[in-house]
C-alpha cells in the first residue's frame, strides 16, 4: 500500500506553490514519521507566467536542496496539456527531464490527463521509462464517462509500462459504489497497480478512498488537512491512521499534527479550502470546483450569486472551468427581454428617491422621513429594506432570482407593489409571487450598456442597483435621489464594481442626475438630506 502525499503540488493552487523552506523541511519529516511512502513535491512545467514558487517547477536543483528522508520516494507531476500542446512532445520532455533517473532525485513522474488527452500523452510513458523513471497516470473527470469509454482507456493503458494507473474524482461527485464500479471497468483490461485521488465535495473523500482500498487499489493520494483546490482532498492525517491499522504497524503522528497546528491550519483559515454547502452542490451536480473557489475568493459574489451560478451551471454544464462561463452565469438575464409595464406610468416628471441597503438609511431615518413627507418624492426601496416607515414607500424593486426566492415570503407580506422582470423569472419564483401586485418590467444584460425601453431595459449587470437606475430613467423621472448607497469599507472590490455601474450610467445619453443625500463612496453629486428639510 502506497500513500502518496501531494500537498505541495495540489495545495500550491492556493499560495502559488510558494512554500517556505522551513515548512517544506518540517513537512518532509512529518511525512516520513506518518508512514507516507511518496511525496509529490510539485509540478514540472515549461510554462512561466506570473510569479510561482519553487513547487510550480520542482527542479532537480530545488529538490537537491532539501533534506529528503531515506524512506520517502520523490515524485513530480506533469500536466498532459503540455505534452499534447503546440510544442513537440519530445522537446517538452527533454526540457522537463534533461537527465536520466539515476542522475535525478526524482523517482516518480505522474501525468495528469483529461480523457481527450490520454492517448496522445501516453506516448510519453515509454520515453520516461527508458530514462529510468517510474510513471503514473492520473485520469481526470472520469466519473461521467460511460462503461465503454472507461474500458477503452484501460485497453490503451495496458499497452504502456505504467507503474500505476490512477483515476481522479475531479468533480467530487462520486460515492463509494461509483468508485467500485469504475474499478471494475478498469479491471476488465488493466491488471497493474491502480490508484485513486479523491475530492471532498460530498465529505466522502476518505470513505471513497477506503472503499477503493477494499477493492484492491494500492496507491492512494492525500494532502495535509486536505489542502487542495476547492473542497480539497482526503486528509493525510486521517488516511495515515487508517492505513497504519491496515498495515498493522504503529505510526508517529506527532510531527504531522505539529505542522498542522503551526502552518496548515492557519493557511486553511486564510485560504478557506474544505467542503461546504457550495462545494457539496458542485459535487452533486458535477460542476468544476474552481467555479466555487473563484466565487468564494471574490467578495462581489454573495450567497445569492453563488447559488444562482450553481443553478445555472447545473443546467448549462460546468465540468470545465472557464472565466467567461462564470461571468455569463452571474448575469441571469441574457434571454430575449419581456415586460408588460411602463415605468412612465408612475415616475414621469417626478423626483424619485431610491433607498439602498447601506447603513445610511437607518442612521438618517428621521431626516429621510421628514424629507419624504415634505417633498413627496416617489420612494422605491431595493429588495426588502424596511428602515423607513412602510407608509412612505411607494414601490419595491428586485431582480435577482435567488434573492427574490429567499425573500419571497417577506415580499408577499409587504404592502407595496413589486417592480421586477416577472415574466422572465423562473417558474419557482413566479408561482410564489402569484398573489403579489407586480409591475413587470423586463431586463436584458449586456456588458457596458444601459438602454431605457418602454417595457424593458438593457443593463450592464443584473445587480438591482443597475436595474433600478434603468427603470427610473425609463420612467422619465426628473432626478434620482439616492439614500443608503454608502459603499463598502476599505478596498473592498465591490466598491469598484458598483462605481463602474454608476459611471457607465452617468455616461449614457438620457441618464438622470444622480444625487446622494446620505453619505456615499460613489462618484455621484452629494448633498445633505439635513439641508433639504
Amino acid at each position: 500500500m502506497n500513500i502518496l502525499d501531494c500537498t505541495l503540488r495540489d495545495g500550491g493552487y492556493y499560495n502559488s506553490w510558494d512554500f517556505s523552506q522551513e515548512v517544506i523541511e518540517e513537512y518532509l519529516e512529518a511525512m516520513a514519521a506518518a508512514g507516507v511512502n511518496i511525496v509529490e513535491l510539485g509540478l514540472r512545467s515549461i510554462k512561466n507566467s506570473g510569479f510561482k514558487g519553487a513547487s510550480a517547477f520542482t527542479t532537480d536543483d530545488f529538490i537537491n536542496s532539501l533534506p529528503i528522508p531515506d524512506s520517502l520516494t520523490v515524485g513530480v507531476m506533469v500536466n498532459a496539456s503540455e505534452l499534447v500542446g503546440d510544442t513537440p512532445q519530445l522537446e517538452v520532455l527533454e526540457a522537463l527531464f534533461p537527465v536520466s533517473a539515476d542522475e535525478s532525485p526524482v523517482d516518480l513522474v505522474r501525468i495528469a490527463s483529461h480523457v481527450y488527452e490520454f492517448e496522445g500523452a501516453l506516448q510519453a510513458v515509454s520515453w520516461l521509462t527508458d530514462k529510468g523513471y517510474r510513471v503514473g497516470f492520473n485520469l481526470m473527470q472520469i466519473a461521467d464517462r460511460t462503461e465503454e469509454e472507461v474500458i477503452k482507456l484501460a485497453q490503451l493503458a495496458k499497452e504502456y509500462p505504467l507503474d500505476a494507473l490512477y483515476f481522479a474524482d475531479s468533480m467530487g461527485s462520486m460515492i463509494p459504489d461509483d468508485v467500485s464500479k469504475i474499478i471494475g471497468w478498469l479491471r476488465t483490461h488493466w491488471d497493474g497497480a491502480l490508484g485513486i485521488h479523491t475530492h471532498d465535495n460530498l465529505n466522502l473523500a476518505l470513505s471513497n478512498t477506503l472503499r477503493a482500498i477494499s477493492e484492491g487499489v494500492t496507491w492512494v493520494d492525500a494532502t495535509v488537512t486536505g489542502m487542495g483546490r476547492g473542497p480539497g482532498n482526503a486528509r493525510t492525517e486521517e488516511l495515515a491512521i487508517e492505513v497504519a491499522e491496515l498495515r498493522g504497524k504503529p505510526t508517529n503522528l506527532v510531527p504531522l499534527m505539529t505542522i498542522i497546528r503551526k502552518y496548515f491550519k492557519p493557511m486553511q483559515i486564510q485560504y478557506g479550502w474544505g467542503s461546504n454547502p457550495y462545494y457539496f452542490l458542485a459535487g452533486k451536480y458535477g460542476i468544476h470546483p474552481s467555479y466555487i473557489q473563484s466565487m468564494m475568493a471574490d467578495s462581489r459574489y454573495d450567497e445569492e450569486d453563488l447559488l444562482a451560478v450553481i443553478d445555472y451551471l447545473r443546467n448549462e454544464g460546468g465540468k470545465k472551468f472557464s472565466t467567461a462561463t462564470l461571468n455569463n452565469a452571474r448575469e441571469f438575464y441574457s434571454t430575449e427581454p419581456q415586460g408588460s409595464w411602463s415605468p412612465s406610468e408612475a415616475f414621469e416628471e417626478r423626483d424619485v428617491l431610491l433607498l439602498g441597503t447601506g447603513p445610511g438609511v437607518k442612521r438618517h431615518q428621521a431626516a429621510l422621513e421628514r424629507y419624504i413627507k415634505t417633498h413627496q418624492p416617489i420612494v422605491i426601496a431595493m429588495n426588502t429594506q424596511t428602515h423607513i416607515d412602510a407608509e412612505l414607500i411607494n414601490y419595491r424593486i428586485a431582480c435577482h432570482p435567488v434573492r427574490l426566492l429567499a425573500d419571497v415570503e417577506e415580499h408577499v407580506t409587504l404592502s407595496q407593489p413589486l417592480i421586477t422582470p416577472y415574466s422572465m423569472l423562473p417558474e419557482s419564483v413566479k408561482s410564489h409571487l402569484a398573489d403579489k401586485e407586480v409591475k413587470d418590467y423586463g431586463i436584458t444584460v449586456v456588458n457596458d450598456t444601459f438602454a431605457f425601453g418602454d417595457s424593458y431595459c438593457t443593463s450592464p449587470s443584473s445587480l438591482v442597483m443597475a436595474y433600478a437606475f434603468a427603470t427610473v430613467t425609463s420612467g422619465k423621472a426628473t432626478q434620482l435621489l439616492l439614500a443608503g448607497f454608502d459603499g463598502y469599507e476599505g478596498k473592498d472590490p465591490r466598491n469598484e464594481e458598483m462605481n463602474s455601474i454608476v459611471l457607465q450610467y452617468r455616461s449614457t445619453e438620457g441618464s438622470l442626475p444622480l444625487v446622494a443625500i446620505t453619505p456615499s463612496r460613489y462618484d455621484v453629486e452629494k448633498v445633505s438630506v439635513y439641508g433639504m428639510v
